[in-house]
């Protein structure tokens, strides 16, 4: 007896619908108009091509310039000027790396941690319209698989 938890013979025609709804996903996320949305319904002054850097630097930072570049998909030279502007806003501030001093880190600021604070809540009221007609346990499960898919993708080495 198999002790394979996924049958091979129905893997393929599954990992293409699975790969179809994440190249629709990361569209959708990828649009500008989506960031400038959200820019709007946080009630934040904030350049839309900041806002992604600024909630990654709250979730992940301290963090480098060239792991944050990585991170959001853009050449580090660019997010090192767009970290810079978001030091000079007092957004984040930037710091020697606690493992290499070369290093200099990204870190949220109090008046940065208040305007990511108002774009969760943008998302809250985002995301309750998005699932407005999800039974509560259906988005319990997409979180919990959508939590395990994320958990094996970043386990496996590049």
């Amino acid at each position: 007896m198999s002790t394979k938890k996924v049958q091979n013979a129905h893997i393929g025609p599954q990992i293409c619908q699975l790969h179809a709804a994440l190249l629709e996903i990361v569209a959708v996320m990828n649009r500008p108009q989506r960031d400038e949305a959200m820019v709007r319904a946080a009630g934040i002054p904030l350049d839309r091509a900041l806002f992604p850097l600024l909630v990654v630097i709250e979730r992940r930072g301290p963090i480098g310039v060239v792991d944050l570049a990585d991170r959001i998909g853009r050449d580090y030279t660019t997010v090192s000027r767009q970290v810079a502007k978001l030091d000079e806003i007092g957004l984040v501030r930037r710091q020697a790396g606690a493992a290499d001093g070369r290093v200099r880190e990204a870190v949220i600021t109090p008046e940065g941690k208040a305007m990511t604070d108002a774009i969760d809540a943008a998302r809250e009221r985002m995301g309750a319209a998005i699932f407005s007609d999800w039974e509560p346990h259906d988005l319990a499960e997409l979180v919990r698989l959508m939590s395990k898919f994320s958990d094996s993708l970043t386990a496996i080495p590049e």
